[in-house]
Parts: C-alpha cells; structure tokens; sequence
C-alpha cells in the first residue's frame, strides 16, 4: 500500500510543474475579476503586498523557499480586502491598517497549513499542500511560525486591540474545527449545530477581519461591533457556497465530495437527511460511514441530495445571510467603497471557485 502512495505522489509531482502555470493563469483570471471590486483600494493593496512578503521573510533557507511559494499561490485576499474596505468606510487608512490585515493573513495561512496535515490533505487551491512537498512535520513548524509572526507583528508595533480581536477568532476556529470532528463520528449534526460550527470555523475570521479594519480607524465600538456582525454573516454565506461545491460540478480545486469523504455534515445533506425516509436515511448514513471511499457510493450521495431539493435549500440560506449583510450598511452614506463591499458580498454568493 505504501509503495502504491509513493507511486502515486510521485506521478502527481511529475504533473505539478505542467499544472502550475495553468492554474497561476486561472488565479490572475479571477484577479481580473475582481479588479473592479478592487479599485477603491487598489494602491492600498499594492503597499499591503510588499509589506506581508516582508513579514513573512525569513534568515532561514527554508523557510524563504515555502513562504516564497505560499505567496505565489495566494488566493483571493478576500480578508485583507474586507479589512482595507471596513476601515475605509469609517476612517483613513494607516499603518495600524496595514498591521490589521497583514495579521489576519498570516493568521489565515498559518491555519491552513495547519488544515491540511489534520485534514490528510495533499491540495490546496489546486497546487500541491505544504505537507504533500515538505511533509507534516516541516508543514506544522511553518504554520507555528507563520501564526507566531503574526503575534510579532501586532506586539512589535501595541496592536494589542487587534490581537484581541483576532485573537478571538483562533480560539473560535480551534473550538469550531473540534466541534466538527466530534460530530462527524455520530454523524448526528441538526442545523443548529452546523450553524454553530461554520460561524466558528469559518465566519468568525471574516467577523474578526471586519472588526480589525474599523477598530485600526476608529474607537466607536459600535461601529466595530456593526462590522463584525456583517463579516459573521458574509462568512456563513461563504461557507454554505463552499459547501455547495462538494454537490456541483465545476472544478473549484478540491475533489467533488471530498466533504461526504472525510464525513462532514453540510447544509445541503443535512436537509436531505431530514427530510429523507428512515430507510433512505439508514442508506445515506451508511455510506457516508462505511463506503466514504467508494467513488459510486459517494456519487450516489451526491445525486440524492440533489434530487432532495437540499440544493435549493442551502441556496436560499445562503441568500438569506446575504441580504442580511446588506441591510447592515443600509444607513452608511453612498460611496465607492460601500458599493466595492456589497460587490464583494455578491462575489462570495457568485462565486465559481
């Protein structure tokens, strides 16, 4: 069986230097994109840019070559772009800005090293995880350094307000991701419960990114507080698009039911499931526990919670959570940048990837 893996990562090695380029053209495809999105914090990004590289620098040769990749292979910057444009809509950008969303990326990144090697993952956006070229141990030990960085950063410069606030969401993922794990061996999760885990695991960084932009601005916690509420629910409309993927067919650079495989309880399976007969219910179950890895059994998962209108369903939550967001901002005067974050509000609900 090892001499099977070995063969296999090898093969996938041999393809990864063919599919690099293809998926860089793709990544500056959907920068393209979002460049309107980005126009009213176009030079702010720019200044961000050069500032996390340098963050990320590091004396040790190793180090240097896995965050040189880990910058190369960036995603979207959606939360850094959510922390430029919460500030902007209370206040003037400055250097406690540029802290704020250097920290809640190196935060980010530091978890999703740390994902992939619980997770068992060798992809990441459709390149290659840091522990699938390096292997678990080095990629735990640069998730470390990436999340001690980011307490550096804010101790170097008394970001202390900021490292409170992001702060808060590390201990939610933590608690979110455990909640999870725990609920995926009884298979039990209601819809509470779900809520309860992605508001943790996912939307609390979203809230927190919000929340450090205004506070780099402003002392008005009101405003904080406002802000936060909107990045929590763009965050669980995120993730219930995230979850939609695992039962379309677009290649978002993650296997389709990859979800189902490692035994997570998505919105759209968990209508199914409740609105499914004991005997169908019983099948799902069993499947979802005892045939994970047969590629025709999660198949068969899929197109039932297709056929169940769970689709439909986790569609018109997701929207829910959207309009939500946007009567959030309804009293805040007009401007470019209110109408760049609402665009990036429907960008989440939209999106392709």
């Amino acid at each position: 069986m090892l001499g099977i893996k070995k063969q296999r990562f090898s093969f996938q090695t041999s393809q990864f230097f063919t599919t690099y380029k293809v998926r860089i053209k793709e990544i500056n495809g959907m920068s393209k994109a979002l460049s309107k999105i980005k126009k009213p914090i176009q030079e702010e990004l720019k200044v961000f840019e050069k500032r996390f590289k340098e963050t990320m620098s590091s004396n040790v040769a190793l180090l240097d070559k896995i965050t040189y990749y880990i910058v190369q292979r960036k995603g979207k910057q959606m939360r850094p772009m959510l922390t430029f444009f919460s500030a902007k809509l209370f206040g003037t950008i400055n250097d406690s800005t540029y802290n704020a969303a250097s920290l809640v990326e190196l935060l980010h990144t530091g978890t999703l090293v740390h994902d992939d090697v619980v997770d068992d993952s060798n992809e990441r956006r459709g390149f290659f995880s840091i522990n699938a070229l390096w292997k678990n141990k080095i990629a735990v030990l640069v998730g470390d350094y990436l999340l001690s960085r980011g307490l550096m950063l804010a101790l170097d410069n008394d970001e202390f307000k900021l490292l409170k606030i992001l702060n808060v969401a590390i201990k939610e993922m933590s608690e979110g991701e455990l909640l999870q794990l725990e609920k995926a061996r009884r298979l039990d999760i209601k819809e509470d419960i779900y809520y309860d885990i992605i508001r943790r695991k996912t939307a609390s960084l979203f809230a927190s990114c919000c929340a450090a932009g205004v506070s780099s601005v402003t002392k008005n916690q009101a405003d904080i507080d406002l802000m936060y509420q909107f990045g929590e629910k763009i965050g669980i409309a995120f993730q219930i698009k995230d979850d939609l993927f695992d039962f379309g067919t677009h290649d978002v650079g993650k296997p389709l039911g990859i979800d189902i495989k490692e035994k997570k309880m998505t919105l759209p399976l968990i209508y199914a499931l409740n609105n499914a007969t004991k005997k169908d219910k019983r099948r799902i179950i069993n499947i979802i526990k005892r045939h994970n890895e047969e590629k025709d059994k999660v198949a068969e998962v899929i197109r039932y919670v297709n056929k169940s209108g769970g689709i439909e369903y986790a569609e018109k939550a997701m929207y829910k959570y959207r309009d939500e967001a946007f009567q959030l901002l309804e009293h805040l005067p007009e401007s470019d940048v209110k109408n760049s974050i609402k665009a990036i509000v429907n960008y989440v609900t939209e999106r392709k990837k």
